[in-house]
């Protein structure tokens, strides 16, 4: 996009029927709701990339993500007799939690659809938002059968839904976002967003578009779920086979239509950040600034090494998209760090059956600063045990070719688990 298009009057909205977007509508709507987040310089991330980088951080909004902002405002600008014959949403996250709190506030009667397999911890962290004033239902094994099922029981019921991300008032509330950014901070130079189905990035992206055209907008989403980066390959939404749900906040499987069509105009950039990445971020997060982030809530931190040299000297912001993150998930977000830093590595070794193989394994193999983290015989075979699954944390990603290459020269028979996604898959 040059830089004259994005200086324009952006025409792009008419073909929308967008053009009663008002952000500071949706703002004074969300006033009283909805808590107005720290913008804060963080001094730690600007030294190190050389610049100046400040975090929106609605992971300290009221729900602990920035998605009360659009379902709010959707729910708010409904007419009364539909409000009060009742409102649907399917979730198994920050959705479900940003509509409960609305339906409480807006006293509106809500049901909530979740998957069957929807940990406990997001179900009662749901129903402590909405209180009496909704109804959780728990239908099929993954979302696209939840979102279904609450379809299918809001027409037979006619019941307004509530959608995540594509429709215009989500789009206008989540880009409420951006409202209170540039009433902060000018000269903003590059924004970080999190992208999931589109909703954040195309309300954001519209307002910075119309009020701060040369900021730099980035889209990111999770290497694992690249929604919106193959939609925009295409020129329009693809359905995806399969994804990564493990940034539960920015997996989506297909990015809406609506959000599409803004997206593709403002967005100056569609970046993939791997998961391990994400994870190193989280534990980094929380070791050197005492903050708590979800996955996708750190996704927009996780990308700066990759644009290090572009935001060099330059004002940055990043959205810290939310905080929802449950601590059982914690061993799970170590142990993806640590492969994607090169420090977890998993074998399946065939040993020598004789007596003293495995103590010369440790004494000759292991490097004086390698540790095994996981050792188990495999199911045998005949009157020979079968080969061992073995995982070993280094000290430095630099300690790997020497171990491989201790196991070659002792004549080790061995395979790299980490390398075969489908092994890795079953055993680990």
């Amino acid at each position: 996009m040059s830089d004259t298009a994005q200086a324009a009057k952006p025409i792009w909205l008419n073909p929308f029927g967008l053009q009663g977007l008002d952000f500071h509508k949706a703002a004074e709507r969300l006033r009283k709701v909805v808590h107005r987040t720290p913008l804060q310089y963080n001094p730690r991330l600007s030294q190190r990339y050389n610049c100046h980088v400040y975090l929106k951080r609605e992971d300290l909004q009221v729900v602990r993500s920035y998605k009360l902002r659009g379902a709010y405002n959707m729910m708010s600008t409904l007419p009364e007799n539909l409000l009060r014959k009742g409102v649907v949403c399917a979730s198994a996250g920050n959705h479900a939690q940003g509509f409960a709190y609305s339906c409480q506030k807006l006293q509106a009667h809500g049901v909530i659809f979740m998957p069957v397999i929807t940990p406990k911890q997001k179900i009662n962290q749901t129903r402590m938002f909405g209180g009496e004033w909704i109804e959780i239902r728990l239908e099929g094994d993954t979302f696209d059968d939840c979102a279904l099922a609450a379809k299918k029981f809001t027409e037979e019921n006619q019941l307004t839904f509530i959608p995540p991300f594509d429709d215009v008032r989500i789009v206008e509330g989540q880009g409420t976002v951006a409202v209170e950014i540039l009433e902060e901070l000018e000269g903003i130079d590059y924004i970080f967003v999190p992208v999931g189905g589109g909703g954040l990035s195309a309300g954001v992206g519209a307002y910075f578009k119309m009020h701060s055209p040369h900021t730099k907008i980035i889209g990111l989403e999770p290497e694992g779920a690249p929604s919106m980066f193959e939609a925009l390959k295409a020129g329009h939404p693809v359905q995806l086979q399969e994804i990564d749900r493990f940034v539960d906040g920015a997996a989506v499987k297909q990015v809406g239509d609506l959000t599409f069509s803004i997206c593709k105009e403002v967005l100056d950039d569609m970046h993939l950040v791997p998961e391990g990445k994400v994870c190193s971020t989280i534990l980094k997060l929380y070791n050197e600034e005492a903050i708590v982030v979800e996955p996708a809530g750190a996704l927009s931190i996780a990308a700066l090494d990759d644009y290090a040299e572009q935001i060099r000297g330059r004002k940055i912001v990043c959205i810290v998209s939310g905080s929802n993150n449950d601590i059982d998930r914690m061993p799970e977000i170590k142990e993806r760090s640590l492969q994607y830093e090169g420090l977890k590595h998993y074998f399946l070794i065939s040993f020598a059956q004789r007596p003293g193989a495995l103590k010369e394994f440790v004494n000759i193999v292991l490097g004086p600063t390698d540790d095994i983290t996981r050792f188990e015989y495999m199911q045998k075979t005949n009157k020979e045990a079968g080969p061992a699954l073995v995982g070993i944390e280094l000290q430095s990603q630099n300690d790997y070719d020497a171990l491989l290459r201790r196991m070659d020269e002792q004549g080790i028979r061995f395979t790299e688990i980490n390398k075969d996604d489908k092994l890795y898959g079953y055993l680990i």
